[in-house]
């Protein structure tokens, strides 16, 4: 038998398969793309019905000449490129350098690494598929024509080194349009009043929200509403109206595709898209995992489809039936049904071996690779599972006019939660008790009633994962494409990452404008989605990509032409804020600058001055260290907020908390708010942890109890409330100094 030449992709992965193939096969990597358009021209021509003009990469020369020499020595050539349409177009790209005749079965496709994947995928080769690779250079085009005609218009009217792209414009433009949302938001006060019940006057206590108010939903605006209502709820008696008991149950997740992954990476694991896609790739193209030996451990990373394979499934079931009984495994393997839009070329992402657990692999990888193979495992093998069934309870109790709801849930049968567990929110961690057994008409005794004053907030500012929910869901871009969109819009300067949310630059904010002014189909999200619907369509035979290209072009060219006569120079250059405090070096007046973490002071003769100084916001609480200073707040390295003596580095009180105006009765320093709380900031205090910081309306009685309990507690603390501040000031600063290292 004569020797075969594989090539694939990536050096990694050819050192896998050529394990798995032994010596009659020559596996070679081809590095990615080895030909694309000219970057120093346009490369399409245009008048000879989009023409594109491929050219060798710069640098792949030599690689290109020893896959030719390979070629010419091999009896036969295999095209095992990636299994999406990049990996197609490549593998057109290589059949057309080494002159590979048209129609031959070449192409080799597997959606796994694994030695038995790998086998059955070269045993049954196809032809390239052109429909496939069409829609890759219908893609690759329209990019080109947009990217080239737009981004040179914008360094001319705006600035140098500027760019815009199909996909990249409008995920900037989502951006800029949520932020807009959030300046435009005005905040409205609303009060919730929670109670706390009980069966008998000594017995646990449980929550109730009050819910209705005269048969209509209850709505308090105000502080004057509130204590009506707290009034009113003090006279009236109590009785249970209806309980209810009923199972709910809940299903687990699908296995993941590229942008749940992408997702849920974010949430859990903190890994921006590009890392996750990495860390994938390495899991992908193989590892050599003890006495399994190389192996790729995960399924092929990029697809949008949440199919599982039949063979899959049952190494799974049977996994799991192993060690945790048939009660957790369906009657039916679950079948997951096809997303709009979905292209379903390839497997949901899951391991390639499903028994092949987290802790057992563990061993051979690093700390990133494990943390990810364990989120890809668990979700893959939970979503085999039987659902989670939950018994819940609500108890509806009548005060007069009023109507208070109870819900409490216990996990009766944890099924897929057994090795798979969604973040909980606090509302749901709060239902996870127990009620006590009522019947309708048993009295509750309201034990407390708590009003509690909230402020409407404006929708959150993207951050990584509910970006890339937020276009997959309306159809902007792949999942190939969701992580470099991301870098590049940053690398732009068109948004910045503070704090894991993007905000959009005054720049981006500029060029978005003008794009909606002059192309507004470019940054139009129905139109981008409709154009990769056709893109989609290439592939299916609906049309070719000279018609998409074609139908597209006209106005674009026509908006291009109008918007270079009538944008005049935008001056995007903006003058520094100048201040009135000198530099400590060399005396110029310094100006305002944006940093990753928010504005602060620099000298303007930088580079030759590099001083800088933040910028303090003062909070007007007084430092109750040196008496002299006022608490202000600032930054760490990282961009964590933390409070400290403007004197500093003289004094150094420091918290991490937020210092409230009010000081503490009994020993005099300020008081910190923390979560949903104030507490006084002296670690040594009695008082901590005691206060609330919502506001929350008394009745006169506890009113007046309150006030001679805070009395007597002050009288009797007075004569330690100097010692105890300064005990207690000295382990918070040494406290915060620590952490502040580690930052």
């Amino acid at each position: 038998m004569g020797q075969t030449l594989l090539i694939v992709e990536s050096p990694a992965k050819a050192k896998t398969i050529e394990k798995y193939l032994g010596r009659n096969y020559k596996v070679l990597a081809s590095m990615g793309h080895l030909r694309d358009l000219p970057k120093s021209q346009f490369g399409i021509d245009i008048e000879n019905n989009f023409s594109p003009k491929y050219i060798n990469i710069r640098g792949k020369g030599d690689l290109i000449k020893q896959l030719k020499t390979a070629a010419k020595k091999a009896d036969r050539v295999l095209l095992a490129t990636d299994p999406d349409r990049e990996g197609e177009a490549i593998a057109w790209h290589l059949a057309t350098m080494l002159d590979l005749p048209t129609g031959q079965k070449d192409r080799v496709v597997f959606n796994e690494i694994t030695k038995d994947a790998i086998k059955e995928a070269v045993k049954n080769p196809r032809e390239i598929a052109i429909p496939v690779v069409d829609a890759q250079q219908g893609r690759r085009l329209l990019d080109r024509i947009v990217g080239y005609k737009l981004s040179p218009l914008l360094w001319k009217k705006v600035r140098w080194g500027l760019s815009a792209g199909r996909v990249q414009s409008v995920a900037v433009r989502l951006i800029c349009d949520r932020e807009a949302e959030i300046e435009a938001f005005i905040s409205e006060e609303y009060w919730t009043i929670d109670t706390k019940l009980s069966k008998e006057l000594k017995s646990t206590l449980f929550d109730g929200n009050v819910t209705q108010y005269q048969g209509k939903k209850l709505g308090i605006s105000s502080e004057k509403e509130a204590k009506f209502h707290q009034q009113n709820l003090e006279k009236s008696e109590a009785k249970v109206k209806s309980v209810e008991k009923k199972s709910r149950k809940r299903n687990p997740q699908p296995p993941f595709t590229t942008s749940t992954l992408q997702q849920d990476a974010s949430r859990k694991l903190g890994y921006g898209a590009r890392k996750t896609m990495q860390i994938a790739q390495q899991l992908y193209e193989g590892l050599s995992v003890g006495s399994h030996g190389q192996m790729g451990l995960i399924t092929y990373m990029r697809t949008d489809s949440t199919r599982v394979s039949e063979t899959a499934t049952t190494e799974a079931r049977g996994w799991l039936e192993a060690k945790y009984g048939k009660e957790y495994l369906p009657s039916k393997p679950p079948v997951y049904g096809k997303k709009k839009d979905a292209q379903d070329a390839h497997e949901a992402v899951r391991p390639s071996l499903a028994s092949l657990a987290p802790e057992e692999a563990k061993p051979f990888l690093s700390n990133d690779q494990y943390k990810l193979y364990d989120l890809i495992w668990r979700r893959f093998m939970a979503s085999q599972m039987e659902a989670a069934l939950y018994d819940q309870m609500t108890i509806v109790t009548t005060a007069g006019d009023y109507e208070i709801r109870s819900n409490a849930s216990k996990l009766k049968f944890a099924g897929f939660t057994a090795i798979y567990e969604e973040s909980k929110d606090e509302k749901e961690k709060k239902e996870q008790m127990n009620l006590p057994d009522f019947t309708a008409g048993d009295f509750i005794h309201i034990r407390k009633i708590e009003p509690e004053q909230h402020f409407t907030q404006p929708p959150p500012r993207y951050n990584e994962a509910s970006l890339i929910k937020l276009m997959e869901e309306k159809g902007i871009g792949r999942p190939s494409t969701y992580a470099p969109t991301i870098e590049t819009i940053i690398a732009r300067k068109y948004v910045e990452r503070v704090q894991k949310q993007f905000h959009p630059t005054d720049l981006g904010k500029i060029v978005v404008d003008l794009l909606k002014e002059y192309f507004p189909r470019i940054v139009d999200v129905d139109f981008t989605a409709k154009m990769e619907d056709a893109l989609d369509g290439i592939e299916e035979k609906n049309s070719s990509y000279q018609e998409v290209l074609a139908e597209f072009y006209g106005p674009f060219e026509t908006a291009v032409v109008k918007a270079e006569e009538e944008i005049g120079k935008i001056d995007v250059s903006t003058e520094p804020e100048v201040t009135d405090v000198p530099c400590e070096n060399c005396a110029q007046m310094m100006v305002i600058k944006q940093g990753r973490f928010g504005t602060f002071m620099a000298c303007p003769n930088y580079p030759e001055c590099k001083t800088t100084k933040p910028i303090v916001k003062e909070t007007g609480v007084a430092c109750p260290l040196c008496k002299e200073g006022m608490i202000v707040e600032r930054r760490s390295k990282k961009g964590k907020k933390f409070w400290g003596c403007s004197r500093y580095p003289e004094c150094t009180c420091v918290s991490w908390d937020e210092p409230q105006l009010e000081n503490c009765p009994t020993c005099g320093h300020f008081m910190t708010k923390k979560f949903n709380r104030t507490q006084c900031g002296n670690l040594e205090c009695s008082t901590r942890e005691k206060k609330e910081t919502t506001k929350k309306v008394a009745s006169p009685a506890k009113k007046t109890a309150t006030k001679k309990a805070a009395t007597t507690t002050k009288k009797k603390a007075a004569p330690k409330a100097t010692t105890a501040k300064a005990s207690g000031l000295k382990k918070t600063i040494e406290k915060v100094k620590k952490v502040a290292k580690k930052e």
